[in-house]
């Protein structure tokens, strides 16, 4: 089910009813309302996929039971290896066994051995990338005992397949959601309509600022050479505020949603685009995944306590573990690589956590130095995101190598250029509204807190008109949907 979708539209408002006026006097029978949901959620894509998700649950449950009870050493490092095994199995099955083989067949092809394989084509269960590694944070917590594992199965189902971010995140800790089932919830008028808000701002990311300029992003990747170096460069910003406006977005939605029943997710995004290093930037790009790989693969690898080189080769390993996790495809790969080697010099200077801080806090502009690193660091990212877009490797070399023609300095030739001015304008308009929200969890959080009521119901009103008149024809799916 879509979050953009008439489906979604009228699951929520029945949900939530349900939620506070039936079940409200008992905890137990909202968080079996919320597994339900959650199940009638995930299964509008493919009920048959809810087995993945109902195994994935009975085995992390039982091996936190089993760990909860289990002192020996070996036991328990066997115990974890049979969560790690049974989740990474699925991604492996599902995600990564096509391009193994793929790759596998033409290495033998490329010394001259001929060999036949059958691929599985099968189709990736939607959100599988985020409910494993949420359920992985589970069972490594237990057996580090950062955590107690929890009896209660129907709590523990709710937490690993909460429907708001089901799919595409957050990643949530179990050490943060999972006592939230726990908990008795009242509803909060004030925490509710920061919900709304922040659900209508991710409404209009992703439906007017991502699918519109999705449709001109997927327009010249396509086809690179047939544009020149100029519309190839505006293709490439295209696909960065579509990428942006997509995902973070969702997340908006999905921390918006949870807030309507009570719960809090952790902030997935944090105005990304207004960073001034590459370690900034993914320490506000996609926060919940970033964090994860951190606490279950870099520090487990010896962090930065080993000595430079060790640093160095951690680094490498966890933005390329990065890029593959986002899909089966060399493409993700060399995306994460570039992004360790874009993040090296910040390592090696140790200037890697210079940048801390908000951009010109407390200040509407910012100076000269940090424009100029903001701009460097955003063009950077969107050198790196051709190949998160491209098909393939040729694919995006084709595509920068048109943008280093001499047709660079010409007027983008795009069909109706006309109707690209619109979206321009929205970019131009989103641009604002996120500078001027940034010290907040999202942009439109407080903005217009000190208007009065008309004027703010206005505004809200005016970003509704824009969704209704700019969205697309047809529903699209969520760009991570596929990760």
């Amino acid at each position: 089910m879509l979050f953009n979708s008439i489906d979604f539209a009228v699951f929520l408002p029945i949900v939530f009813a349900l939620y506070w006026f039936v079940a409200d006097k008992d905890i137990r029978l909202q968080n079996l309302l919320l597994v339900v949901a959650s199940y009638v959620f995930y299964g509008w894509w493919d009920w048959r996929f809810l087995s993945l998700i109902v195994f994935s649950t009975l085995v992390d449950y039982s091996v936190g039971l089993l760990l909860a009870r289990e002192e020996r050493k070996l036991r328990r490092k066997i115990l974890l290896w049979v969560s790690i095994g049974v989740n990474l199995g699925f991604l492996g099955v599902f995600k990564y066994y096509d391009f193994f083989l793929e790759n596998f067949v033409a290495a033998f092809s490329f010394f001259g051995m001929n060999i036949s394989a059958n691929s599985l084509n099968i189709v990736l269960p939607v959100g599988i990338s985020f409910y494993t590694f949420q359920t992985l944070s589970y069972t490594i917590d237990v057996y580090k005992r950062k955590l107690e594992s929890t009896r209660d199965f129907v709590v523990f189902a709710a937490f690993v397949s909460f429907f708001p971010q089901l799919v595409a995140g957050p990643i949530e800790r179990a050490s943060n959601l999972l006592p939230q089932f726990y908990r008795q919830r009242q509803f909060d008028y004030a925490k509710a309509t920061d919900g709304m808000r922040q659900i209508l701002w991710g409404l209009f990311k992703k439906m007017v600022i991502a699918d519109n300029c999705g449709e001109y992003a997927n327009m010249i990747f396509n086809n690179p050479a047939d544009y020149s170096g100029s519309a190839l460069v505006l293709g490439a910003l295209f696909f960065t505020f579509q990428i942006y406006g997509d995902f973070s977005g969702y997340s908006d939605i999905a921390i918006g949603t949870a807030r309507l029943f009570g719960f809090n997710l952790m902030q997935n995004f944090a105005f990304p685009y207004f960073s001034r290093d590459i370690a900034e930037f993914w320490r506000r790009w996609h926060i919940s995944l970033s964090t994860w790989f951190r606490d279950y693969l870099y520090i487990p690898l010896g962090g930065s306590r080993r000595g430079t080189w060790m640093s160095v080769r951690n680094v490498f390993i966890i933005f390329i573990v990065s890029g593959f996790w986002h899909g089966a495809n060399w493409t993700f790969i060399v995306w994460g690589a570039l992004n360790a080697f874009y993040f090296l010099p910040l390592l090696l200077t140790n200037n890697n956590r210079k940048n801390m801080g908000i951009v010109a806090k407390d200040r509407y502009l910012p100076n000269i130095r940090e424009f100029l690193s903001i701009l460097i660091t955003f063009g950077l990212t969107v050198l790196a995101w051709i190949f998160f877009r491209a098909e393939n490797i040729g694919h995006a070399f084709c595509y920068i190598s048109g943008i280093l023609s001499p047709s660079l300095f010409s007027i983008p030739n795009i069909e109706n250029l006309s109707l690209v001015i619109p979206v321009i304008l929205f970019i131009i308009f989103f641009i604002l509204i996120e500078w001027t929200g940034r010290e907040d969890e999202y942009a439109i959080e407080k903005f217009g807190r000190t208007w009065s009521r008309w004027f703010r119901w206005s505004f809200y009103a005016f970003l509704i008109f824009c969704i209704g008149m700019f969205m697309p024809t047809s529903e699209s799916a969520f760009i991570y949907f596929q990760f």
